[in-house]
């Protein structure tokens, strides 16, 4: 038999759908998912352009076939067979409508035959709008929307009898991948994913040239706050994604077959990361938007997502859709690459008025924020990160060369593409804030790079396990370099820091970086304990607006809010010192050993052997003091006794 529970010359039972459900971290309940959100609609009641659209570009001879299309198997099979994989199928709307009735989702060839000879049986027990009506009711329209009325009423607070012709080319392009072809998630796809539905129509004779141009010049006007919000909605938006988009019959698993999904969130930091991002921004009005990820660094694992204000408002997920520059937050990697280079913490670089050449023939003449253009000083490296320096970055960007800023970006976890330009140094390449804030957790975990990672496991309804996943890691730095860096970023927090506001309410080891664009654009923070890495990221959808404020201002106290409230629990730890680091105190001005005359100095990390062995010049002692004098200080100062 080529399926159980029916004769071979009837049709089986329909499934009976099951609700799945999705789990965080402690495995408590995140939401559950369930077909229940389908409303069934006559085809009758369905615009024979939204069932024209369906035809021309899933079956194009769907009135004309038995329920199988030999031409379109073989063609499907010769395009696969040329691209050696699979780049079309040869199902028509008849078997998906089967698969999505009668059979499970696992591929054998058993399954093809029954689909194949279930379909013949439908195609002789009922009509051809009769299929049809039962496919479009089917059908995975993505943000839980089953079957086309609640597709129409979720894409444009309509019923599917008033779709006109746009509107049911958008629709029908969506199937093939919900998530991909969301217009609230990518507007690009889905409208080019729109026009080709239109040029299948066209080319399949049901509606005419004029009549197409026309549909792709309308102006679609989508619902707005449309769906239920519930608990870590663009989390679990994410995950929604994964599944239908990984799996063939992926929104028939979640919202029929009873799966169970584990996943990394935290539902209390989820709640503390909500709170912080809104308790700051319910100040400055509802328009602007923004991101907090939180990461745990030790295994990638994501513990909190918020990707935007309002999820019933928009689901545009700027976590991981928002490709915005990070300013200053991208230093860290030029200054990881120039201490994996052999530059200390003590090296000086001046701040002063410089130019480089560009190809355009206009110099390049990078300058500060504030009302200083220029320090006209020498800075060493780690107050020139602590204060955010843009010459210093840049004249350093020039020496270590920025493709070399850029490869050891890709190394920590960047996967956007990187202009390897001077102007990287300050961040011009757009980053999203989860890849930032990913990367940013490599020198939290000590130089070893790990994957984000949302779902640990799904099982089906047995417990039967269907995907398992453990962290992916890989050690793209030295120990040393990452820990200097880190030594480095502590600073930012600390007074005279570009976060220095906030360095009396962090009571536990903390490091970060502020960012903050050109005219004050797009606001910036992440930041990491060795317990947890997050990022905020702070602006308006619209790219000509502008937050008006630093990262250090709204940013930070964002991150220090969440930081407290979920880590309340976890005792503070200092991050590890690698085997090879010493500290001795530096006068900030030389870069050189301190001496008392020093009125500036700063405590300073090196690996042993490249800490500076003179004192400083620049406030040396008195000619006139005695040579024992020298001597005995040089003992005190050196003697870890008496270190401070």
């Amino acid at each position: 038999m080529l399926f159980s529970g029916c004769s071979l010359l009837s049709l089986p039972s329909p499934k009976v759908a099951v609700t799945s459900k999705v789990y965080d971290c402690n495995e408590r309940v995140i939401t559950t998912l369930y077909r229940e959100n389908r409303i069934e609609v006559q085809v009758g009641n369905i615009p024979e352009a939204t069932q024209n659209a369906f035809i021309a570009v899933e079956d194009a001879r769907f009135y004309s076939h038995f329920g199988l299309d030999p031409a379109r198997i073989i063609a499907a099979a010769w395009r696969n067979l040329r691209a050696g994989r699979i780049v079309q199928g040869g199902s028509t709307i008849t078997q998906q409508t089967v698969k999505n009735l009668y059979l499970s989702r696992k591929k054998t060839f058993g399954r093809k035959l029954s689909e194949a000879w279930m379909a013949i049986l439908m195609e002789r027990k009922y009509t051809k709008k009769q299929i049809l009506e039962l496919y479009l009711n089917q059908i995975y329209f993505g943000h839980g929307a089953y079957g086309i009325e609640v597709a129409a009423q979720t894409y444009f607070n309509k019923h599917a009898s008033e779709l006109d012709l746009a509107e049911s080319a958008l629709l029908a392009g969506l199937p093939k991948a919900p998530n991909t072809y969301s217009p609230f998630n990518n507007w690009e796809e889905a409208k080019k994913r729109q026009q080709t539905v239109l040029s299948r129509m066209v080319e399949t004779g049901l509606i005419t040239k004029e009549e197409a141009d026309e549909a792709v010049r309308e102006k679609l006007v989508f619902k707005q706050g449309g769906g239920k919000s519930g608990q870590a909605p663009y989390f679990v938006n994410e995950i929604i994604k994964y599944i239908t988009d990984e799996y063939e019959d992926g929104a028939q698993m979640l919202f029929a077959e009873g799966i169970s999904v584990y996943t990394t969130l935290d539902l209390g930091m989820q709640k503390a990361a909500e709170d912080a991002f809104s308790s700051t921004l319910d100040r400055y009005g509802t328009d602007i938007e923004g991101a907090l990820v939180a990461i745990d660094p030790s295994n990638g694992h994501v513990k909190a997502m918020v990707g935007g204000r309002d999820f019933s408002r928009s689901k545009f997920n700027r976590t991981v859709q928002a490709h915005r520059q990070p300013g200053s937050a991208f230093k860290p990697f030029l200054y990881t690459s120039a201490i994996d280079m052999g530059y200390t913490q003590a090296t000086t670089l001046a701040c002063e008025p410089v130019e480089f050449p560009q190809g355009n023939g206009q110099p390049y003449k990078p300058t500060d924020y504030g009302q200083q253009s220029y320090h006209y000083r020498d800075f060493t490296l780690k107050e020139a990160l602590a204060v955010s320096d843009n010459v210093v970055a840049v004249k350093l960007a020039r020496e270590t060369g920025p493709s070399a800023v850029a490869d050891f970006a890709r190394r920590m976890g960047i996967k956007s593409d990187l202009r390897p330009y001077l102007s990287i140094a300050l961040g011009t390449s757009e980053v999203t804030p989860l890849e930032l804030t990913s990367a940013y957790g490599t020198l939290a975990s000590n130089g070893i790079r790990t994957e984000p990672l949302m779902i640990t496991k799904i099982t089906d309804r047995n417990g039967k396990i269907i995907e398992e996943n453990d962290p992916i890691k890989e050690r793209v730095l030295k120990e040393t370099t990452a820990y200097l860096v880190t030594d480095m970023l502590t600073g930012v927090l600390q007074p005279g820091g570009t976060a220095g506001s906030v360095s009396g309410i962090i009571s536990r080891p903390a490091a970060g970086k502020t960012g903050t664009t050109q005219n004050y654009r797009d606001a910036w923070f992440v930041g990491y304990t060795p317990e947890l890495t997050a990022g905020i990221y702070i602006g308006y959808d619209d790219p000509k607006r502008s937050v008006g404020i630093s990262g250090g201002k709204i940013a930070a106290p964002i991150w220090t809010d969440f930081i407290k409230k979920a880590l309340e629990d976890t005792p503070p730890s200092e991050f590890p010192v690698p085997y090879g680091i010493t500290r001795e105190i530096i006068c900030s001005d030389s870069g050189l050993l301190a001496t008392p005359y020093s009125p500036n100095t700063i405590d300073a990390a090196f690996i042993r052997g490249t800490e500076p062995k003179q004192y400083c010049s620049t406030h040396s002692f008195p000619e006139r003091e005695e040579m024992w004098h020298r001597d005995f200080f040089d003992w005190i100062w050196n003697d870890r006794y008496f270190r401070p």
